[in-house]
């Protein structure tokens, strides 16, 4: 039993330290969306000469106007951007630099409350991830103690289900929020196109392993509570067997000892009974017996 419920207390703090590890790196990072935007090229000067439109004089003629012959998409460039929950992150199409800005100030003004509420959300499941594992921790080393084990089984249940629940609504209310600033943001950064990066996958594989340390915790709980009361039931079946036993045999005992006295009480009693008593011939008076048989007569 012991065994098996430390394999399984193991089992569920590595979940839980995984989903831990996952949501804080997810949390601090800007790779939750990635993708491209589409801004006009630049015009070109001495420093930049491709990727970039000449509006420049003609030499030969001043006075001629150059046209550029880029239509469409080529008169745009794409860079390259990543967003997070704290901040969006694009190239600079001037240098090899990056230019961050805060995802929030981006966020239209009617969704700045859900934004907010998914950064608090995102908080409180990293915290109640930190306690659930603090309480796993303390069930492995307390692992010889059954009932500190289960009391500290069902409490980093409670918390790692919740902050399961936690961690799934920031996530949604994220996605939602950031589908809106992409249709209603900024000119300058709504994306050409986008996908979900490695930081969005990082805190959704958080909440799977979240959600199956929760389920081993709770399996743990109830597979050591019906283990307790087996053994506890098999124990008090036993005792009860052997006092039913000592009681047979004491009774048994008991039985054959009141037997064994009757038996040697009834021999001496007839024998007493058996042996008459004489009556010494001195001790008689004549005068009383013919007294007595006179008033028999009468």
């Amino acid at each position: 039993m012991k065994t098996t419920r430390r394999c399984r207390s193991l089992l569920s703090v590595s979940l839980n330290f995984f989903a831990l590890f996952f949501s804080i790196t997810a949390f601090i990072t800007t790779y939750w969306c990635v993708g491209t935007q589409r801004v006009p090229k630049p015009k070109c000067s001495k420093l930049r000469t491709h990727q970039c439109i000449d509006y420049g004089v003609n030499e030969t003629d001043p006075n001629k106007v150059v046209y550029s012959w880029e239509t469409g998409d080529d008169r745009f460039l794409f860079r390259q951007f990543h967003t997070g929950i704290w901040y969006s992150c694009e190239e600079n199409i001037h240098d090899e630099s990056e230019m961050c800005r805060s995802f929030i100030d981006l966020a239209p003004a009617s969704e700045k409350g859900m934004l907010w509420l998914s950064l608090v959300s995102e908080m409180l499941y990293i915290v109640l991830l930190l306690v659930g594992f603090s309480l796993m921790c303390l069930d492995l080393v307390h692992s010889s103690n059954v009932i500190d084990g289960l009391k500290l089984n069902a409490f980093a249940a409670i918390f790692t289900v919740l902050s399961g629940l936690l961690g799934m609504v920031a996530h949604v209310m994220y996605t939602q929020v950031f589908q809106v600033t992409v249709s209603l943001g900024p000119p300058d950064w709504r994306p050409y196109n986008w996908v979900y990066g490695w930081s969005f996958c990082m805190a959704w594989a958080s909440f799977t392993c979240c959600m199956g340390a929760s389920v081993t915790t709770l399996n743990s709980y109830t597979k050591t509570v019906i283990e307790f009361r087996h053994k506890r039931k098999t124990f008090e079946q036993s005792i009860r067997e052997e006092n039913a036993r000592e009681a047979i045999g004491y009774y048994r005992e008991r039985s054959l000892q009141s037997i064994s006295k009757s038996v040697e009480v009834y021999p001496s009693q007839s024998l007493k009974s058996s042996r008459k008593t004489p009556i010494p011939a001195d001790s008689l008076d004549l005068s009383d017996i013919a007294g007595s048989l006179g008033e028999e007569q009468c």
